[in-house]
């Protein structure tokens, strides 16, 4: 299907330029005033927008601004076509929300080359857009049957985020493990959910079966391509792994255990104990803070302990607001 261009410019050889030079590319929508540009960007949804600045009544700077503060249209890219040179043109194009800026006379092999690569930056967008929302809705799914609420999974990723971020981890490695963290549940789909309701505590058999519910996800994830899935299946398999080798599904002991793993580990268990759950009451949080503290290399890295320390006021900033939200979607009584 071809791209849809709309074109704002009061000149109808400019428009006719245009025409020519794209109309085997793209499908062109052409406007040639600012009012009416604004009319038809609302109505058609352009994947994108050429507009020039220097027109009567609106001028683009205007109807940038304009686009920019509507909703409905303020994701289209806006190229702006112009004979104003100067810096500080360009700035204040800019800042009016364009994404480019390509000057008058036109150069045709330039602006297609620019009008290509914006459409493509929107497109990989749309697929990390696509890519997070399938993401979130994986993450739902490993609690469908689950007491747990979808909260928790993303509380918890805020608070492992965090940690992250007082550990030092870059920023592109902390947008992955937000996206990664949720998933550590995901082979909770696979558990019986007399076992995940259970309102006790449970027996030495349903505990097995519930113990498989890393595996399970490990098996989920490794088909998913890409550093995220591959983080996910990491913190999936390894979170209930333990740092002095007791723990599950392999033993694996100290740095044998992924880092996010370990990472989640006290994030999922900061979170876990400090929630109301069927078989047990919420926690203080000077007891679970003392819980954690208490299995520093045992249960836990000493390294992610510390980190844990240095970020509470953070982590508790964070329950608080998750607290609210949780409030204030609660119907009233």
């Amino acid at each position: 299907m071809q791209k849809i261009i709309l074109a704002i410019d009061d000149e109808p050889n400019n428009l006719n330029l245009l025409l020519q030079v794209m109309r085997d590319k793209y499908r062109l929508v052409f406007a040639n005033n600012g009012a009416k540009g604004l009319e038809l960007a609302s109505r058609i949804q352009p994947d994108l927008i050429l507009l020039d600045i220097m027109m009567p009544g609106l001028d683009g700077y205007e109807v940038c601004r304009r686009l920019k503060a509507d909703a409905r249209v303020s994701h289209i890219p806006v190229i702006f076509l112009t004979a104003m040179t100067a810096t500080e043109d360009e700035a204040r194009g800019f800042d009016a929300g364009a994404v480019d800026y390509v000057q008058k006379p036109i150069s045709v092999p330039i602006l297609l080359r620019r009008v290509a690569t914006h459409l493509s930056l929107v497109h990989l967008n749309d697929v990390a857009r696509a890519r997070r929302e399938a993401v979130y809705m994986l993450g739902e799914a490993g609690h469908y049957n689950d007491n747990d609420t979808g909260a928790h999974i993303w509380r918890m990723a805020a608070y492992a985020c965090t940690l992250a971020s007082t550990l030092g981890w870059a920023s592109e490695r902390v947008e992955q493990l937000e996206l990664a963290a949720p998933l550590h549940d995901t082979g909770k789909i696979g558990v019986p959910s007399a076992i995940l309701k259970a309102p006790r505590t449970l027996t030495p058999d349903e505990w097995e079966v519930m113990k498989r519910h890393t595996e399970i996800g490990a098996q989920i994830l490794q088909s998913g391509n890409g550093e995220i899935f591959a983080m996910a299946r990491d913190v999936a398999l390894s979170h209930h792994e333990r740092w002095d080798g007791t723990g599950y599904p392999h033993g694996l002991a100290g740095t044998a255990i992924p880092e996010a793993a370990r990472l989640v580990a006290v994030a999922d268990v900061f979170d876990a104990l400090t929630m109301q759950r069927p078989y047990k009451a919420a926690w203080s949080l000077s007891d679970t803070c003392d819980f954690i503290r208490a299995g520093k290399g045992l249960h836990f890295d000493p390294q992610m302990v510390d980190a844990f320390e240095h970020a509470l006021p953070e982590l508790i900033r964070i329950r608080a607001d998750w607290a609210e939200q949780t409030q204030a979607r609660e119907p009233a009584a």
